[in-house]
């Protein structure tokens, strides 16, 4: 079982944080500026309009100077002040429709409802070729993007995405709403980064989601249908996210991976380990974070970015040579005990299924579940079908009151049409 530290973990709140908003009327401002002192210089004799303090002063004086002869008075100094608004106003509308669309924070809603600025912010990308973003600014991409959505800590949280996924009604938006149907999740879409790997699935994250990046592989098309479990392209895909994690950390990241087939229910952050380098979740958890007889799933990790987790990636993805035919979570399952994890001093932390679970071994209380996983299920229809029946299972708890909540009584109905392994 997992000891009381990881419990009261807490101090990572930081990756809780909201992004900073960025307001649509900063940048006219220094437009705003120049125009109040147009006005100055035109009536040197007195100010172009009421400041707050000056009107403050006019309606404590009222009930003193009720003659008549200082109605016109407020009148003539009042009138020009809504005149500047009413300018002002138009200023910064005209200023607004020529510039074109400025990202904003909070992102628009999930699910295909997008407000005036994402439709506009998908009308003027839908132009553009997908292959048109190479490798050759790749880096420079990333920083940008990143830039926008990473925590104070410099932490993003990060999902790939193929057209398979992508296709509404399909497993991405199950993954997004599960943000808004989360405790203390709704937030944390600010900091998620989707990797779109073909056309169609970058198209798609640009009509939904604010932080989408497109990862072109020369030679490698990731478009089409669902590409199925250790088939040829499914390898690839596999391997090229590996070396963009890797490329990630040397960009000093931290990063949460998440598959798109896992349901966000609680903030994970409190139940992270505050001295690891790499923590993972595990298809079976054997009751120790540090017992390297866990079987982890590469679907879900939490990496910090340091020399150890860089050397630690480099050495994953270049083993895919030393296993031909394996994807890497295979992989991972043997190099965990080379000699070189030891020699380079990467603290390791297996995450319990308690807080981390998934269809290969549910987490079973559900006032502690963090995440969970369709895992252990083959085939695009049956993992969409469990995952709608997970996220039914988790809003009928969300409903319930306080003190039945505490009781405990809530249970998976899944898996039904995934079908787990029999060990």
């Amino acid at each position: 079982m997992r000891g009381k530290e990881g419990e009261e973990e807490d101090e990572n709140e930081e990756a809780e944080e909201e992004g900073t908003g960025f307001s649509i009327f900063a940048p006219l401002a220094p437009l705003y500026l120049n125009y109040k002192v147009a006005e100055m210089m035109k009536r040197p004799s007195r100010p172009p309009s009421l400041s707050s303090s000056s009107f403050g002063r006019l309606l404590m004086d009222e009930s003193a100077d009720r003659t008549p002869r200082t109605v016109p008075r407020r009148l003539h100094s009042v009138v020009p002040a809504f005149l500047l608004l009413a300018l002002t106003s138009l200023l910064c509308l005209l200023v607004y429709l020529v510039s074109g669309p400025i990202e904003f924070s909070p992102r628009p809603a999930a699910g295909g409802l997008l407000g005036k600025f994402g439709i506009e912010m998908k009308e003027n990308v839908s132009g553009l070729s997908f292959e048109s973003f190479g490798p050759d600014h790749e880096d420079a991409r990333i920083r940008s993007v990143f830039g926008k959505a990473a925590t104070k800590d410099k932490t993003v949280i990060l999902t790939t995405l193929s057209e398979a996924w992508a296709v509404p009604g399909s497993v991405f938006e199950l993954f997004l709403e599960s943000f808004h149907n989360g405790v203390n999740t709704h937030k944390l879409l600010d900091h998620l980064v989707v990797i779109a790997l073909d056309s169609n699935a970058f198209a798609r994250c640009l009509s939904i989601h604010i932080h989408c990046l497109p990862l072109v592989t020369e030679g490698i098309d990731f478009s089409g249908g669902e590409k199925f479990f250790m088939s040829h392209d499914y390898l690839k895909m596999m391997w090229r996210r590996i070396d963009f994690l890797r490329s990630v950390l040397v960009m000093g990241y931290n990063f949460v991976f998440t598959d798109a087939d896992i349901l966000w229910l609680r903030n994970p952050f409190p139940r992270f380990y505050l001295n690891a380098d790499f923590q993972i979740a595990c298809d079976h958890f054997l009751g120790s974070s540090l017992d390297f007889e866990n079987r982890p799933n590469g679907g879900f990790a939490y990496v910090r970015s340091n020399n150890r987790t860089i050397a630690f990636y480099e050495f994953w993805y270049s083993s895919r040579e030393l296993y031909p035919g394996h994807h890497d979570q295979d992989v991972l399952n043997y190099i965990k005990y080379d000699s070189f994890v030891t020699e380079i001093g990467l603290r390791i932390r297996f995450l319990n299924t308690a807080f981390f679970g998934g269809l290969c071994e549910p987490s079973k209380d559900f006032n502690k579940v963090c995440t969970m996983h369709a895992n252990c299920c083959v085939g695009l229809s049956s993992k969409l079908h469990d995952m709608r029946i997970m996220l039914e299972d988790w809003r009928k708890f969300m409903s319930l009151p306080p003190r039945e909540k505490r009781l405990q009584l809530s249970s998976w109905r899944v898996p039904q049409n995934c079908s787990l392994p029999s060990e």
